[in-house]
């Protein structure tokens, strides 16, 4: 069986670094979660404009940018947004990942992730996180220059492991990433760590969580 991960939001959290970065800095106790919320928000949605258009950028220059409007959006310091950016390399992972990636590994399973990031944020964030040595294979949608939800972006990972997209179980924890798995053929798993309503799109996850441990 070969399970496959979307990264940030699904096996990293990305409120990590503003988290950490208002601990280190007081003065951001306040506007952390908001910063963080319209960090994330402004990041999908630059890379679904991005992906609409064909005019691409790779996922750090699309991550700096969502910084940036957000940044200025709850008054943050050029170098508070210089920290934040530093911690975003070095995300935690949810506590049930290493535990899960470990018990699939031992049933026989192949485990990699797919993910809008950079190879380079992929492999910084798994080695920080202490998965690499969990994960077959870090895949980026930089191998297609299309972001997901694209169909282009998830035949990357058909052609890498040379199957079917029905032998492939993809795990995100955005919905619309499930549906666009689904869409190009995958069996899913929605990670539904934020409890919200199922989409309202032609393909509906084939199975709902609420994080990684029931995998």
């Amino acid at each position: 069986m070969i399970w496959v991960f979307d990264a940030y939001g699904t096996l990293f959290d990305v409120d990590g670094a503003a988290r950490q970065a208002a601990q280190d800095d007081p003065s951001l106790a306040d506007v952390w979660a908001d910063l963080s919320a319209d960090w994330r928000r402004k990041q999908l949605e630059y890379s679904w404009m991005r992906a609409i258009t064909g005019d691409h950028a790779d996922f750090w220059q699309v991550t700096a940018e969502a910084l940036d409007w957000a940044a200025e959006r709850h008054g943050a310091t050029a170098d508070q947004s210089a920290r934040l950016l530093e911690l975003y390399r070095r995300l935690p992972a949810y506590p049930e990942v290493p535990q899960t990636l470990d018990r699939l590994r031992a049933d026989g399973a192949q485990t990699a992730i797919f993910s809008n990031g950079s190879p380079r944020m992929l492999a910084e964030a798994a080695a920080s996180a202490g998965l690499e040595n969990r994960l077959d294979a870090l895949l980026s949608v930089e191998t297609a220059g299309r972001f997901k939800p694209s169909a282009e972006s998830y035949r990357i990972v058909t052609e890498h492991f040379g199957c079917k997209p029905d032998d492939i179980t993809f795990v995100s924890s955005n919905g619309w990433d499930i549906y666009g798995a689904a869409r190009f053929g995958f069996s899913t798993v929605w990670a539904n760590r934020a409890g919200l309503p199922v989409d309202r799109l032609p393909c509906r996850p084939g199975r709902i969580l609420s994080d990684l441990g029931g995998l």
